[in-house]
């Protein structure tokens, strides 16, 4: 539930804030983005199956941001769009997770319906 908090201040924070981020900056901060999103999806997921940790939360949550930059970066140097893969994978896990919280929640509310 603390990631879903923090989702929402982010956002929160973003509508307020005008934010500007320079344009060579735009891969790096979109391939982070998508990182910190698997990470919150993630923990949501944990979360509804009880298996939540702070501590995993939050080094996946910076570690991938600062993995996926990093790829960008290196990417960019060799002329390579590198980035590309993290995309693919992080955006894969998203739907992955997405898919498993939407089971969780339906079977949740199957459950709640039949008195179980």
């Amino acid at each position: 539930m603390i990631a879903f908090i923090g989702l929402l201040l982010g956002v929160f924070l973003g509508l307020i804030f005008d934010v500007n981020i320079p344009e060579k900056f735009s891969p790096y901060m979109s391939v982070a983005i998508l990182a910190c999103l698997d990470s919150v999806f993630g923990a949501f997921r944990a979360s509804l199956n009880k298996k939540f940790k702070p501590d995993i939360f939050i080094s996946g949550f910076f570690g991938n941001a600062l993995l996926a930059a990093a790829l960008a970066y290196l990417g960019d140097k060799l002329g390579i769009p590198i980035y590309i893969a993290a995309v693919i994978v992080f955006g894969g896990r998203i739907f992955d997770n997405f898919g498993s919280i939407r089971r969780i929640l339906l079977e949740k509310y199957k459950n709640r319906q039949r008195g179980d």
